[in-house]
């Protein structure tokens, strides 16, 4: 990746002459099945624009999730920059939503001059803050044939589809189908160091390159960043299977050990995010995440060597684990062993206690 960056030819991107950057967005719109696509710095960004560019007058309404990245993580961007409001329905715990609920909070009155007027539909795959869950592609269906009944662009922050994609055995055109535009993040699984791609029809995108620069994200010789999405997308899709094998180890392992400690739902393990909960109340997440991340006493002696494994506190109690490029099946079992050697400290620690 780093020798694509030094040998990559570049141009002014701004005035669309980065060649690396235009062959990274016509190769991406054809692998999502999309008339056109635009690199963006961040799947923040990406997803804003998506907004400003489907809701284009102030006060107009987007539909998403309640625990949507959208909703949750992005400071409230669409309401802070473009004069977007949300409305939310709730997130069930397969990232979905119940489509009667969604139906719901579609306004019918405008231009009653109470209302804003409802534009969009938000998606997020996988979802994030559930636990890396795929969105089926019924649901998806489902979901694009209410918008289009009622005359709505349906968006997708696709930061992790293409772990959907792996996940569900389908080229992510097969996913993409269903939504009128997405966002696809370069980095994170398939490892980029920077960079997301805006993708849908033409004059979709010709409105997002105008909010791109208006929200600083023309780039110059952006070829530099482009030449490393671009080697993502063609080479690095197919080794979030390992990813998501490495998920499952640790899962099962967490699972195994004894006395039980863990509680994992090993249904909702399906890429490369893990949730899970301890469920002795004498052991905090924050405690256990805190254990993770340092050598403790004792631990060189047993384990041969220091382990530092970083995750962190999640919603409603949970601890977030995530694989990525960096994380390696040997990495995986070193993991392992600092899991059960902060497990078996801490049961000790009871039972002298008692």
């Amino acid at each position: 990746m780093r020798r694509a960056m030094a040998e990559a030819e570049v141009g002014d991107d701004v005035k669309g002459e980065d060649p690396t950057v235009n062959d990274l967005q016509k190769t991406a719109a054809e692998m999502f099945g999309m008339e056109a696509a635009l690199f963006v710095p961040s799947g923040t960004m990406g997803n804003l624009i998506a907004v400003m560019a489907h809701c284009r007058e102030r006060g107009d309404e987007m539909i998403v999730g309640d625990l949507s990245h959208l909703h949750v993580y992005e400071q409230g961007g669409s309401a802070q920059l473009a004069g977007v409001h949300a409305t939310t329905v709730t997130t069930r715990p397969d990232g979905s939503f119940d489509l009667k609920q969604l139906e719901s909070k579609i306004r019918h009155g405008y231009p009653d001059p109470h209302y804003p007027r409802s534009r969009l539909i938000c998606v997020e795959n996988t979802h994030n803050i559930q636990g890396g869950r795929v969105l089926p592609l019924h649901f998806l269906q489902d979901v694009r044939a209410l918008a289009d009944q009622h005359g709505l662009a349906l968006h997708m922050d696709g930061a992790r589809v293409m772990n959907a994609a792996v996940a569900q055995g389908v080229p992510v055109a097969a996913i993409l189908q269903h939504v009128h535009t997405a966002s696809v993040c370069l980095s994170k699984g398939l490892g980029a160091p920077v960079g997301s791609v805006l993708a849908g029809p033409q004059d979709f995108i010709s409105r997002a390159v105008r909010c791109r620069k208006a929200l600083g994200g023309g780039m110059r010789q952006a070829g530099i960043i482009a030449a490393a999405g671009k080697l993502s997308l063609q080479e690095m899709v197919g080794r979030l299977e390992e990813d998501h094998h490495n998920v499952k180890t640790f899962a099962q392992a967490l699972i195994d050990c004894q006395p039980p400690l863990f509680a994992v739902d090993m249904a909702a393990v399906e890429t490369n995010i893990l949730r899970f909960r301890v469920e002795d109340p004498t052991l905090s997440p924050e405690e256990f995440c805190a254990r993770m991340g340092q050598v403790g006493e004792g631990e060189e002696a047993a384990l041969g060597q220091g382990i530092q494994v970083l995750m962190y506190p999640h919603v409603e109690n949970s601890i977030r684990a995530v694989w990525h490029l960096g994380i390696s099946p040997e990495d995986t079992q070193l993991a392992i062993q600092k899991m059960q050697f902060v497990a078996s400290q801490h049961l000790k620690g009871k039972v002298e206690t008692q």
